[in-house]
């Protein structure tokens, strides 16, 4: 049953997902006045009561980034300078994720920043999507719900023929990940080593595992360049690979990405709506996260576990 002290806004990064979880829990969006003033400083005036409220501020940290964080900053803000009862941060994808140790000297380590940042604005407890890394969940010293996008992809991947399939990593950092997708999908294990040039540009060096003749699912959790995918699929298909597909779950295509994902040498890429896809004819299938959100939603503000939304139909 929906709670009438339930209240859910958005912010300007990623609102068609907002609305359509909205749709799907069958509460409204809230009214709010999310804008910014012509110097670029974000503006946000929420125009409804939520004296007491169970807040919910959906808003992705893609790019923009930097704007659309400060933005869900302030919205926090002005959340907690309205006296709501709790505010949680729904995150579906959390940016800064890859800067979370220092792996050389003098960076920071932003991701934890950004968690510091969310809790001295005011958030209460964070709700996100399959983090790069779920250590991450330990930088926050509020509570943290971690939801995974594979039970959405497993509904869509129970389609395809089971025989002859592997999953495979395309680096070392995701084999955990690739290993849950091939017990689920009782496939085969593999592991493509990666050698990382620049930013953007990637070397697949080797490959673990028998992969000729047989279809090959390829497992990541971001992709920007569609580096590390595109040079995987290249050893991949020159190794006798029938068909490779990728599931991604957070999609942030660049021109460099579009053009690279022209080329062929994936035959499909399986993500989710977690930031904004424009997929202009390329080969990329877009599910939604929107009812896993929605129900994740509806459960924290009842103060039920959120542990059921893992398990997966059909399987």
């Amino acid at each position: 049953m929906n709670d009438s002290r339930l209240k859910i806004f958005a912010g300007n990064s990623n609102r068609p997902l907002a609305e359509e979880i909205c749709r799907s829990i069958g509460v409204p969006l809230g009214e709010a006045t999310v804008t910014a003033f012509p110097d670029g400083e974000s503006f946000v005036k929420i125009n409804e009561n939520i004296r007491g409220a169970d807040v919910f501020i959906i808003q992705s940290t893609c790019p923009p980034t930097n704007h659309n964080l400060v933005e869900l900053l302030i919205m926090i803000d002005a959340a907690r300078r309205a006296s709501a009862q709790r505010i949680t941060a729904v995150l579906p994808f959390y940016g800064y994720a890859r800067q979370d140790r220092k792996d050389q000297p003098r960076v920071p380590i932003t991701a934890k920043l950004v968690a510091n940042l969310l809790v001295a604005a005011g958030a209460n407890r964070i709700l996100t999507m399959d983090l790069h890394s779920q250590q991450i969940q330990g930088f926050f010293d509020i509570p943290v719900d971690h939801l995974y996008a594979s039970p959405v992809f497993f509904e869509y991947l129970s389609a395809l023929p089971k025989n002859k399939l592997v999953v495979c990593s395309p680096d070392v950092g995701g084999m955990k990940m690739a290993a849950a997708y091939a017990d689920v999908l009782g496939a085969g294990l593999g592991l493509v080593a990666k050698k990382r040039k620049s930013a953007t540009n990637v070397e697949a060096i080797n490959i673990v595992g028998e992969v000729q003749d047989c279809d090959v699912l390829l497992v990541d959790d971001i992709t920007e360049t569609a580096g590390t995918l595109t040079a995987a699929a290249k050893l991949l298909r020159d190794s006798g690979a029938r068909s490779v597909r990728a599931a991604v779950s957070h999609c942030i295509l660049n021109e460099v990405a579009i053009e690279r994902l022209k080329s062929g040498l994936i035959d499909e890429v399986i993500t989710t709506n977690s930031t904004p896809i424009h997929t202009n004819g390329l080969p990329v299938r877009v599910l939604s996260i929107a009812q896993l959100l929605g129900n994740a939603i509806l459960r924290i503000n009842s103060n039920e576990s959120v542990t059921g939304l893992f398990r997966v139909k059909g399987f």
